[in-house]
């Protein structure tokens, strides 16, 4: 009876497992959506998806992240939200190099 015990708790503890990492990376893309101009953070940032100055834009800003070259990208001062490499707000810096 202990070998069934044990059995049954390495199986309901595997597709926990499954279903949280499962789940989470489900709740990570979900919540991935672009920045709207709309959004109360963005106004008070400004932000804007196109950027009126031609060499500040998030594409080259320090917050911006993820990966190079696509045009919507993660932004560490919008936390969940992606916005246009080709945008910009109040908050841009240059990144360094």
């Amino acid at each position: 009876m202990a070998g069934y015990d044990r059995r049954h708790f390495l199986k309901a503890s595997a597709k926990t497992l499954m279903g949280i990492t499962l789940g989470s990376a489900a709740l990570r893309s979900f919540a991935q959506e672009q920045l709207q101009a709309s959004d109360p953070t963005a106004e008070a940032l400004k932000y804007t998806p196109k950027s009126p100055q031609a060499n500040a834009i998030c594409g080259n800003c320090m917050y911006i992240q993820g990966k190079e070259g696509e045009q919507y990208r993660p932004c560490a001062i919008f936390p969940g939200k992606l916005v246009n490499k080709d945008g910009w707000c109040t908050a841009w810096v240059k990144r360094p190099g």
